[in-house]
């Protein structure tokens, strides 16, 4: 196809050129010039085009004609860590290679060899937290139960010391305080941890919706009393809600479970701006939901101008719904509202 091209294009150049000088050779011969100069001419114009094309498809760079490759051939990425596992055979006191390794097998879904490379780490540098950090959630990954205990806790802990703000180290530092029922340390270790998130993000709500399920799970929300007369002037929203259980339900309440009663944003994070948690066997009750309930100083009841109200008896205790847990709720209203707000629980989630 290219030498097709090739000589086409050879051939017009010397048509182009055969019309420009036979008129300039009749013209010369009317003048009485030597025919033989512009014979020698004529067969330069044609042969020189053909000539260079024919030299160039020989001794040229045709491929050159194709422009740059428009992208490089895809980076293999396992030959680049075997390139990498080669330096650190050779370099094995690369602490940064170390690391870089740890991240990739982290990145790659490789448990073991990322605790692997983060443990050669800690032999070059035992203060270095961010390889106490990685250890650490290697190993949980490495169980089937994702447990943080042993070695894994003792690590995160001296993480959090050396580096009071590593908010990787508190964050699983109370994953494995929770997971060893130790909640209300798990509440604490995550309350150090909310001030280093940016406010109102979804990292922040995640961790302050765990703050509240550790704190059920610990006991130490206070139970909410039965609601007063609303006042005339109210700081803030004051919902108050009227729970009560259905009579097909009461056979499923047992001795122990909680009632939990909250207020969410309509439309947002489905952590709530306001709850309460007191027990379930005190229903038929009335609960009033305000802003000093809500789990953070910027997630609260005024933020918003409508709520989902609801109400959950959990027999585990925790806040996040289970199943066989049961519920009802009012859907959603506006959040100044002045009447009282029915909700019966009649559903098994």
């Amino acid at each position: 196809m290219k030498l097709a091209f090739y000589i086409a294009a050879a051939a017009m150049i010397a048509v182009a050129l055969a019309l420009l000088l036979l008129p300039l050779v009749r013209h010369g011969r009317r003048l009485g010039r030597p025919r033989g100069v512009f014979a020698l001419a004529l067969l330069i114009a044609f042969a020189v085009p053909l000539a260079t094309a024919g030299l160039y498809l020989l001794v040229g760079t045709p491929v050159a004609l194709n422009g740059v490759p428009t992208q490089k051939p895809p980076l293999d990425i396992d030959q680049a860590v075997a390139e990498l596992r080669q330096h650190l055979a050779a370099t094995p006191d690369d602490l940064q290679g170390w690391m870089l390794l740890a991240q990739t097998m982290n990145a790659m879904h490789q448990p073991e060899q990322a605790r692997d490379a983060y443990d050669r780490a800690l032999r070059l540098d035992g203060n270095n937290t961010a390889a106490m950090v990685g250890w650490a959630e290697a190993d949980s990954m490495t169980r089937p139960d994702h447990r943080i205990e042993g070695r894994a806790q003792d690590l995160l802990e001296r993480a959090v010391q050396l580096e009071p703000e590593n908010q990787r180290g508190l964050w699983l530092l109370g994953i494995g305080q929770f997971q060893h029922d130790r909640y209300a340390d798990a509440a604490a270790t995550w309350r150090r941890l909310l001030p280093l998130l940016a406010p109102g993000s979804n990292v922040a709500r995640a961790v302050a919706e765990q703050i509240a399920v550790a704190d059920a799970r610990s006991g130490k929300q206070p139970v909410q009393q039965p609601a007063q007369p609303l006042q005339q002037n109210p700081q803030g929203p004051q919902l108050q809600v009227e729970v009560s259980l259905s009579p097909a339900l009461k056979d499923k309440l047992a001795p122990g479970d909680t009632l939990f009663v909250y207020a969410r944003a309509e439309q947002g994070p489905p952590m709530p701006l306001a709850v309460a948690k007191l027990p379930a066997s005190t229903l038929p009750t009335t609960v009033t939901l305000t802003d000093a309930m809500g789990m953070t100083p910027q997630l609260k009841l005024s933020a918003v101008p409508r709520v989902f109200v609801g109400a959950r008896i959990s027999r585990s205790g925790q806040a996040i719904a289970q199943a066989g847990d049961l519920e009802g709720d009012a859907g959603v209203v506006e959040v100044n509202r002045k009447t009282p707000i029915p909700i019966a629980i009649d559903k098994v989630h």
